[in-house]
């Protein structure tokens, strides 16, 4: 069973002023890589830097920047000196248990996402991405433990697909965040498979084991919901937003985000409410379970209790009693024994209490 710490590596800032870099994620091997691409509708130019110093400037064009790896406070804040990025931003971008946000800031607007994915043990992981939308460029951090994400965006631009390379650097931020919404849909794919081969095997009868999977899979259901849910205000700001940062043309765009987004609150929520609902039948079943067993027993019981009765009293050590020399008394005895069991098993059975 997945274990999730929701305030994992925050007591690594109790006591530190605000604005601090303490970076609050997994520490990965190796270092950070920076990976730069400039387009615009002519061509395009793709490096991977060695060092933040060989980092093109923006241009003409649209600049993306990608960072995989935020263990590298110096870096992070090389890069906040060069754009001019607010401390408190610096210090998001290395939390990486932010729920996802919309802060706009004039010069630049910064955007919290959690890329979700179903790791091979069939569990969720969450990811933190942070993207800084400027004018002619975007800077995208991320811890990067699972390969570049975004190849596809890049394969887009290298080929010069759709019109990616006709729209400025607010369109990009679309297609980024685009791209982590549309591998929610992946894992909620993969999560209808996981809650339908739970209701079979709860079908087949309620089990400790099946109960396990139920609360791990709800778990997981609770940890995506909580990425999903604030993407919902992020996407509805970028839409209706007045920053200039984002052309109009551009808006029509975030509002199919947004109604991605809605469409993925929409199943997290019934998975949600039809796993609440597998753990409610699973309690009813061992109830139901448990009160056949009381019920049985309580019927032994009551058969049993006339008998014991009987037995008691012709058990006592009195000399005289008025049955003890009777030459058949022992098989009268047993004949009252079976007359009252069976009697009261036909009563129980016309009450349907058997």
């Amino acid at each position: 069973m997945t274990r999730r710490r929701l305030f994992k590596g925050r007591s690594r800032k109790a006591g530190l002023p605000p604005g601090t870099l303490v970076h609050t994620g997994e520490l990965r091997t190796g270092g950070s890589s920076i990976s730069c691409i400039s387009y615009s509708e002519s061509g395009f130019n793709e490096s991977r830097p060695l060092s933040f110093e060989q980092c093109p400037s923006p241009g003409d064009g649209v600049l993306w920047i990608h960072l995989d790896g935020l263990h590298d406070l110096d870096l992070i804040r090389r890069f906040g000196e060069r754009y001019g990025l607010h401390p408190l931003v610096l210090e998001d971008i290395v939390n990486t248990s932010q729920r996802p946000k919309l802060e706009d800031y004039g010069d630049y607007i910064f955007i919290v996402t959690r890329r979700i994915s179903l790791n091979g043990e069939k569990s969720v992981d969450g990811e933190q991405v942070s993207l800084i939308l400027g004018p002619g460029y975007i800077l995208s951090f991320r811890e990067g433990f699972d390969g570049d994400i975004f190849e596809s965006i890049r394969e887009r631009i290298r080929n010069g697909r759709g019109r990616i390379r006709t729209m400025g650097a607010d369109y990009l931020s679309y297609a980024i965040i685009d791209a982590i919404v549309d591998d929610y849909f992946t894992v909620l794919e993969n999560l209808e498979g996981l809650v339908e081969d739970l209701e079979e095997q709860l079908a087949d009868g309620p089990t400790q084991d099946v109960l396990r999977k139920i609360i791990s899979l709800k778990r997981e259901i609770i940890f995506m919901r909580k990425g999903v849910w604030p993407l919902r205000e992020v996407t509805s700001a970028l839409e209706r937003g007045e920053s200039q940062l984002i052309a109009e043309a551009s808006r029509v765009f975030f509002r199919d985000i947004y109604d991605h987004t809605i469409q993925v609150i929409d199943g997290v929520e019934t998975f949600r409410d039809l796993l609440s609902g597998m753990l409610d039948l699973y309690l009813s079943s061992m109830s139901n379970r448990t009160n056949e067993v009381m019920k049985f027993l309580t019927v032994v019981g009551t058969i049993f209790l006339p008998l014991t009765f009987i037995v008691g009293v012709y058990g006592m050590n009195f000399k005289y009693i008025p049955e003890l020399q009777m030459q058949y008394g022992y098989l009268y005895c047993w004949i009252l024994m079976l007359s009252i069991s069976l009697g009261m098993g036909v009563y129980f059975k016309r009450k349907k209490w058997l």
